[in-house]
């Protein structure tokens, strides 16, 4: 019985290594692990978070001149109503020395992905009554900007509100909706 035993052990021992269960063991966990860093690196590269500005110095810079266009309005009692029609976006500008502005713009942020930020010119139909067509499909929650459109000058006013087309399809655009509302630049 010794025997068969003694060449059990040395058959055992002379199988070749790859025959064996754990050298395989020892290295499927750290090549697993290796694996998963790969994909999650990919991951990350592919989806990085835009979230983060990358001029955040230069954002930070600008926000005495957005709080000087948020003063403006305040000062000039500036209000707007605007409501959503299917494409079609209709405002009313109202306020305190208004002047009759040719154009202004309503630029469209949303609150998680920049690629579907836009810009809208709205055009006066006459007695600070603007409207547009909506180039692009607007559902859910928006920030909402509204200033003067110059080709060459900063608007010396504007207006922000946060907009949820689930709820309504109106929104009020006032220094007080500056104070509560949305607070990104």
């Amino acid at each position: 019985m010794t025997a068969n035993v003694s060449m059990q052990i040395k058959h055992g021992a002379s199988e070749k290594w790859y025959r064996q269960f754990w050298p395989w063991f020892l290295i499927v966990l750290p090549g697993t692990v290796v694996i998963a860093s790969i994909i999650t690196l990919v991951i990350a590269i592919i989806h990085s978070d835009n979230l983060v500005r990358d001029d955040y110095y230069k954002d930070g810079l600008a926000i005495n001149r957005y709080l000087e266009q948020d003063a403006f309005a305040s000062q000039m009692q500036l209000s707007a109503g605007g409501q959503l029609a299917g494409d079609n976006i209709k405002i009313t500008l109202n306020g305190t020395a208004l002047s009759e502005y040719s154009h202004l713009l309503l630029q469209w942020q949303h609150p998680t992905s920049e690629e579907l930020d836009f810009q809208t010119v709205l055009i006066n139909d006459g007695e600070n009554h603007y409207s547009a067509q909506l180039t692009q499909s607007v559902t859910g929650r928006w920030y909402l900007t509204l200033a003067s459109f110059n080709n060459n000058e900063a608007s010396d006013w504007r207006l922000k509100t946060e907009f949820d087309t689930d709820h309504t399809q109106q929104f009020v655009m006032d220094d007080q909706a500056n104070n509560q509302g949305a607070q990104t630049p």
